[in-house]
Order: structure tokens, then sequence, then C-alpha cells
């Protein structure tokens, strides 16, 4: 009876030990289920945190690079290259729980797509820029070739009118001075003694020119005798710098055609030697000759 009871006993002792045996594998197993589950959790969001880091890293490089270009929309570029710095920033300190990864990538999402927005909007005005200097650079050249052209029309121009000049200059010719003695009666008699002479008579030619203006032309005849004396009048007139001491002026009116001129000198006390006749057109030396008296 007593053996039976101590069976029983043992029996009820074995099932609380079996019983408190399976309990404990039970809790032990969930324990480790439990710690897996949260390795496995934490493992998976350190890696998604250091992926959206190395996304926002790449992305604020790609910023980096558009706003070393130096182009109109930099101050744009350098904006949101900020918010990207500051999304780092919070990433950084943040614990990477899943509801935190999610508001992070979502924002990542956000700025990568404003950045391929502007990333467009640069390389359309790279475009425009590129077409305006190609144009800019064909407006220089057109131009460069028409500043030459007007050069050369100037040059040809100039060239031109120098010979319009040249070829409307009169020309004086055949200047000529006789020695006279002058008669009671008005007769003019030609002399080469100086003692004899009462009048030069100087004489000169104005070549026909279709090219020059018909106007009125004043020459100014300057003569000097053996001794450097000018004779006549001995009036000054100014050319700029330069003046002239005349004998006489004359005044043509020219049409043209071929002019001849004549005009006396009266005078006294003619000395021997060689004399000297010199015409000019407003100071300048037109024609020139010599006679001499004895």
């Amino acid at each position: 009876m007593e053996n039976q009871k101590s069976n029983s006993n043992l029996k009820a002792v074995v099932a609380i030990l079996a019983v408190l045996l399976v309990g404990s594998l039970v809790y032990i197993f969930k324990m480790t289920s439990d710690a897996k589950e949260q390795l496995t959790v934490l493992t998976t969001t350190n890696t998604e945190k250091a992926t959206v880091m190395k996304d926002l890293e790449a992305l604020k490089a790609t910023y980096d690079a558009a706003i070393a270009e130096n182009t109109s929309m930099s101050g744009e570029l350098i904006a949101e290259r900020e918010k990207v710095v500051n999304l780092m920033s919070d990433l950084e300190k943040s614990k990477g729980d899943a509801a935190s990864m999610a508001k992070y990538k979502s924002q990542f999402f956000a700025l990568q797509t404003k950045l391929k927005g502007m990333t467009q909007e640069i390389e359309g005005l790279k475009k425009d820029k590129t077409i305006l200097t190609t144009q800019r650079d064909s407006t220089i050249t057109v131009l460069g070739e028409s500043k030459k052209y007007n050069e050369v029309l100037v040059g040809k121009n100039e060239e031109l009118t120098k010979t319009v000049e040249i070829a409307s200059k009169l020309t004086v010719l055949n200047l000529k001075t006789a020695a006279y003695k002058l008669r009671s009666s008005g007769k003019q008699i030609e002399t080469e003694k100086a003692g004899r002479v009462d009048v030069l008579k100087i004489s000169f030619t104005i070549a026909e020119n279709k090219v020059a203006k018909s106007e009125d032309k004043t020459y100014y005849v300057q003569v000097i005798d053996s001794k450097n004396n000018v004779l006549g009048e001995k009036k000054t007139a100014s050319f700029g710098d330069n003046s002239l001491v005349y004998s006489f002026l004359t005044t043509v009116k020219f049409e043209n055609k071929t002019v001849d001129v004549t005009q006396d000198l009266p005078g006294k006390n003619f000395e021997k030697g060689t004399y000297f006749v010199n015409v000019f057109d407003n100071g300048e030396l037109v024609s020139k000759s010599s006679f001499s008296l004895r």
C-alpha cells in the first residue's frame, strides 16, 4: 500500500517537472525567436539608413556638379542642395525606425525628382546658349566682313576723291612776261633795256577742264627783281600758317573752257638782271618763269 502511494507521488513529481521543462523550452524558443526578429529588424533598418544616406550623398554630389557649371539657375540649385544637406543631418541623428525611414525616403525621392526637372531646364538653357553663341559668332563674322568691305569702299572713295581733286585742279600754262616802253601816243614798244621799261605785261593761260567747277578763280602774281624786291602792290595774303607778299591779284571767271589772262604791272627804275615771276592759287605755286633786263 505504501509502495503504491510512493509510486503515485513520484509520477506526480515527474509530470510536474515535465510540464515545467516543456514550459521552459517554449519560453526559451520564444525569446530566441524574438531576439532573432529584433536583430533582423535592426539590421534591415541600419542597411536602409545607410542606403538612403548613400543616395543622399550622391544627390548632393550631383547638385555640386550642377552648381559648378555656374548657370543662371545656380541660386535655385544651391537652395535645393541645402535641403539635401539638412536631410542628411536629420537622417544621421535619427534612430532609423520604419516610420522615419519612410519619411526620409519620401523626401529623398521628392528632391531627386526636383533635380531631374532642374537638370532638364539647365540642358535647355545650354542648348539655347549654344544657339545664341553660334548666332553671335555668325553675326560677328558678318559684321567683320561688312567692316572690311566698308573699309575697302572708304578707301576707294578716298582715292576717288583725291583723284577728282587732282583732276579738278586748274592748270596754268604759258606764263610769259614782256617789258614795254610807253610812248606819249600810248603805243607800247617792247624792250629789254631796264632803263627804258615803263610796264611789264604778264600773261598766262588757264587750260580747259571739264571736271573743275565753274567759278571765279583768283590768282596771286608775284614779281621779284634781281635784288629780291617784290614789285607792284606788295600786299600780303595769308593762307593758314603761311603768308604771301604779291605784286597783284587777278580774278578770272572760269567756265571749264580755256581762258587767256593778261595784266600789266607798271613801274619805274627797273633794275638790270634776272626777274622771277610766280603765280599762286590760294597759296599754292602753280606756275613760274623768269626773264632778264639789261
